[in-house]
């Protein structure tokens, strides 16, 4: 996955302004940066959600707006800060989804085995006959990120998987991540606030600042005192747990 030149402009002002990289493959990449520095946009862009004003983002080489969809969501799995879905589902059904792509609404046994997975990843079981709008804040972003595993693709997005989840539930998301690495071997790509969740699980760092990459590189090339303070404008302390770094800001 590559961008070349990447634009994007809201009323005037560029939000994303002239991006440029190339996602390392069977990695985890975390996207950092303040609010408003273009990370979610870009993470919008490279899924095909939001259109560029120029620039090219490419997949296996190929233009992702020249992709048919059917064909894109069995290699490329995004899940968005926002979920609204208006149907009365249960979690089980909305799982389900994650296996349209591959065999519409007659699940095969494989169909069936994969939605079971996902559902035990997130640890769902006995929620699975729940209605989505009847869980919590953080069991119902669990359902939807076990609807992305389900789906199995090669490359998974995640823009703010962390949010709404409590300590327990967001060190699991983050240990999942490095699972679907490590042991699937799948591209993980994440937009996170959480600058030590980043450094701690991550192997690759893209910072944004004012809609330009401010570092790329690297955990222990992209967390140090000095760069951080620099795209955050606040004062960074560097410390080390296990051998990852450990920000302090203040």
């Amino acid at each position: 996955m590559r961008a070349k030149n990447l634009t994007k402009t809201y009323d005037g002002k560029n939000v994303v302004d002239a991006v440029s990289f190339e996602m390392p493959k069977g990695k985890v990449v975390s996207l950092i940066g303040p609010n408003g520095a273009g990370k979610s946009t870009v993470m919008g862009i490279i899924s095909r959600l939001i259109m560029s004003d120029g620039g090219e983002a490419l997949f296996d080489g190929r233009d992702i707006s020249k992709w048919k969809s059917r064909e894109l969501a069995k290699k490329l799995a995004i899940l968005t800060q926002t979920n609204n879905i208006q149907m009365k589902l249960t979690v089980r059904e909305l799982v389900e989804f994650g296996r349209f792509p591959y065999s519409g609404s007659r699940l095969t046994e494989r169909d069936i085995e994969l939605v079971d997975q996902a559902i035990d990843y997130m640890e769902l079981r006995e929620f699975e006959h729940h209605f989505i709008d009847e869980l919590s804040g953080g069991q119902r972003q669990r359902a939807y990120i076990a609807m992305v595993i389900a789906q199995d693709t090669e490359y998974i997005l995640l823009d703010e998987p962390t949010n709404n989840l409590d300590v327990y539930h967001a060190s699991n998301m983050m240990k999942l991540v490095r699972r679907l690495c490590d042991d699937l071997g799948k591209t993980v790509i994440l937009v996170l606030h959480e600058i030590n969740y980043a450094a701690f699980y991550s192997d690759y760092i893209c910072a944004f600042a004012d809609g330009k990459i401010a570092a790329f590189g690297t955990v222990q090339e992209v967390i140090t005192k000095e760069k951080l303070s620099e795209i955050y404008r606040v004062d960074f302390e560097i410390l080390e747990i296990h051998g990852k770094p450990l920000s302090i800001y203040y």
